[in-house]
C-alpha cells in the first residue's frame, strides 16, 4: 500500500458517517437499504459516503439482481491496522531524545 493510498484510507475512516457505515458492516454483508436502516443515514448521503469507501478500497461489493451488497475489505483494513501497529511499536521501542532548555529562548511546555 502506498503512502497516498494509506492517507486516503485513513481520511475515509476518519469521517463520522463513514466510520458509522464501517461499524454497521462489521461481521455482516448488507445491502444499501439495510445499511440505511442500521445507520439512519439518508440515501443521498449514504451513497456519497459509500462511494468514498469504495474508492479507498475499504469496502467490497457484490451484486445480486438489483441489490448491491457491501462488506468490509478485510485485506485493506488489516494492512492499515498493521501499519498503525508498526508505528505504535516503533514509538514504544524508542524514546524521543529530550532537548535541554535554551537560556534566553522561548521554551514551551512539552505535552506527553
Amino acid at each position: 500500500m502506498s503512502d497516498s493510498d494509506l492517507i486516503e484510507a485513513l481520511k475515509a475512516i476518519g469521517h463520522p458517517l463513514r466510520l458509522k457505515i464501517l461499524n454497521a458492516l462489521r461481521g455482516a454483508e448488507r445491502n444499501v437499504g439495510e445499511i440505511e436502516e442500521v445507520t439512519e443515514i439518508g440515501q443521498p448521503a449514504l451513497s456519497q459516503q459509500l462511494a468514498v469507501l469504495r474508492k479507498a478500497d475499504l469496502v467490497e461489493t457484490r451484486k445480486d439482481a438489483k441489490l448491491v451488497y457491501y462488506r468490509l475489505s478485510e485485506n485493506q483494513l488489516n494492512t492499515i491496522a498493521d501499519v498503525i501497529d508498526d508505528l505504535a511499536n516503533r514509538t514504544r521501542q524508542s524514546s524521543p531524545a529530550r532537548r535541554p532548555a535554551v537560556p534566553g529562548a522561548a521554551n514551551f511546555a512539552r505535552m506527553s
